[in-house]
């Protein structure tokens, strides 16, 4: 990203299958079993503010954005709190296909 002629570095972690999240804009990240969770899935999705990250999979997690954006994912929350936690390696997705 360019600012004003520098260049900024911004800090992604995966969210699995080729797709990143911004780590400065994470709010939450949540198993999508509770119903308000999968409420709001259904809402944002209706409002045009979901992005699907499941690459057609089933969806264990959901991020929530600081712009009211939700992310769902085919990872689980334990394996994106890690992710976020640690610095981004070429390896990550490897998994994933």
């Amino acid at each position: 990203m360019v600012d004003g002629g520098r260049e900024q570095s911004v800090s992604v972690f995966s969210v699995g299958f080729g797709n990143y999240v911004a780590r400065a804009r994470v709010i939450a990240i949540s198993p999508v079993e509770s119903s308000p969770v999968k409420r709001a899935v259904q809402e944002a999705r209706q409002e045009g503010t979901l992005i699907d990250a499941t690459a057609g999979r089933k969806t264990k997690s959901v991020v929530f954005t600081d712009d009211g954006r939700l992310v769902i994912s085919g990872l689980g929350p334990e394996t994106l709190a890690k992710r976020i936690e640690t610095p981004t390696s070429e390896g990550q997705d490897a998994d994933l296909g």
